[in-house]
């Protein structure tokens, strides 16, 4: 990585591009009729991945960007996965017929929070009103401090078979300093209990640029990690948007690291990663070899949605619960982000969608477009071009933001084929960026760009 390029590049704020567009653009035009709408078009064909969000947490981590709560009461917990089901079998009976579904993905807040027999009656659910593949990956959330042994036999009786841990750091300053104390013991003995119980996929979580964090306390979160031996890691820049997340306000922001030492802190991880044999996916996620993403990686076949790099290859995604958001071959749709409104929507019968998106010819070829450059680090942008009848020509022109790019070095054009250089892939995003017609550079709505 060019620590110039970092000084330059560092700061601009930009999305990760997880959509396209991206969710800042969604509008109320698009509401519940509209997503019915699509889901009874959904062609004979069609398979679909599953998200369900569940958005409780038992106390607020002061980094977190995602939509949660604290909550105490297990009831309202009950409750909201009673809602969840609901909001399942209300969408499947929209579509008007049992689809494939190949990937199922808990997210939250924390998902284990629900009871044991929630998972499971969930699980079941999803099995009655989709076709859940017996090949299907099914993946699940953890919070380390807080996974119990019921909800371990749960998942295995469920068929989850991947589990995503947050680890974030090991350093005892820095949990600390974000309000979540774990300790290495702790996330020991969760990987063991779900290795015991057929639980193989084992992914973990880290962020580089929290408070306090240093190259050196990154790298020891990094060598106690390895001796856990996940199949993959996820590691991410932290987003500090403390306008948007106001408990992000309790992080002193005098001790968050600069671009240029959170370009050191992101290179030094990578560095240790890639030498301990991990295949580096994208800008941020690191699998084996043979790992069915690093495969994925190889064939070309590497996708990206909500959840960051992925296998999944369904061209829809439905979104369950509060402010998930859904994908289908029309546009994006959102729901409520307030737990109560979700929750009135689905109890009167009706599709919970507050926001949404309709996408255009220009979207979609732009969407391809950027989901190479994330993906590959490049884009045949004649050939993508083709594909949906326009000329790359037309396309290059209109992407101004190029220009500086190429001039310093970070982005080659090869007649139509562009590559991003080695040692600028750091600034992918910078490069995707490019292609967005949708960017407003004045507005800080996204995390910075190094």
């Amino acid at each position: 990585m060019r620590a110039d390029l970092a000084a330059i590049y560092g700061e601009e704020r930009l999305p990760r591009y997880t959509s396209y567009p991206t969710a800042p653009h969604f509008s109320p035009a698009i509401g519940p009729d509209t997503y019915a709408r699509w889901l009874a078009e959904l062609p004979a064909g069609a398979s679909a991945s599953l998200y369900l969000h569940v958005p409780f947490c038992r106390e607020m981590c002061w980094y977190c960007g995602c939509h949660t709560q604290i909550v105490r009461r297990d009831e309202l917990i009950a409750g909201y996965q009673r809602t969840l089901r609901s909001e399942i079998a209300l969408a499947a009976e929209t579509i008007g017929r049992r689809i494939k579904v190949e990937h199922i993905h808990f997210g939250g807040g924390t998902p284990t929070i629900m009871a044991p027999e929630a998972l499971v009656e969930l699980m079941a659910t999803m099995r009655q009103k989709f076709f859940v593949l017996p090949s299907a990956e099914i993946a699940v959330e953890i919070d380390p401090r807080t996974l119990t042994a019921d909800m371990v036999e749960a998942m295995r009786l469920s068929g989850v078979n991947r589990a995503s841990l947050g680890v974030q750091s090991f350093d005892p300053v820095v949990q600390r300093a974000i309000n979540r104390v774990q300790s290495f013991e702790q996330t020991a003995s969760v990987v063991d209990m779900l290795r015991r119980a057929g639980i193989e996929g084992i992914n973990f979580d880290l962020i580089y640029g929290l408070p306090h964090q240093t190259v050196a306390s990154c790298l020891d979160t990094v060598r106690r990690s390895l001796a856990l031996a996940p199949d993959r890691f996820s590691v991410f820049g932290y987003a500090h948007v403390p306008d948007f997340k106001k408990h992000q306000r309790m992080i002193n922001e005098a001790v968050l690291a600069d671009g240029l030492a959170r370009h050191d802190q992101s290179c030094a991880i990578a560095n240790a990663l890639k030498e301990a044999g991990y295949v580096q996916i994208g800008l941020d996620h690191f699998a084996r070899p043979g790992d069915s993403m690093a495969v994925a990686l190889e064939q070309r076949t590497l996708r990206r949605n909500f959840q960051g790099y992925t296998t999944d290859k369904s061209e829809v995604l439905l979104g369950f619960g509060a402010s998930a958001i859904g994908h289908l071959p029309q546009g994006y749709v959102q729901n409520e982000v307030q737990i109560g409104a979700y929750a009135q929507s689905i109890a009167a019968g009706r599709l919970a969608t507050a926001k949404g998106y309709g996408l255009t010819d220009d979207d979609r070829l732009r969407a391809d477009i950027i989901e190479r450059i994330m993906c590959e680090f490049g884009a045949d942008l004649g050939d993508i071009c083709a594909r949906h009848g326009a000329e790359a020509g037309t396309m290059l022109k209109s992407a101004a933001r190029l220009k500086p790019l190429i001039s310093d070095g970070i982005v080659r054009l090869d007649g139509d084929r562009l590559a991003v250089a080695k040692d600028s892939r750091f600034l992918v995003r910078s490069v995707a960026a490019a292609f967005d017609a949708h960017l407003d550079p004045g507005k800080q709505l996204h995390s910075r760009a190094v």
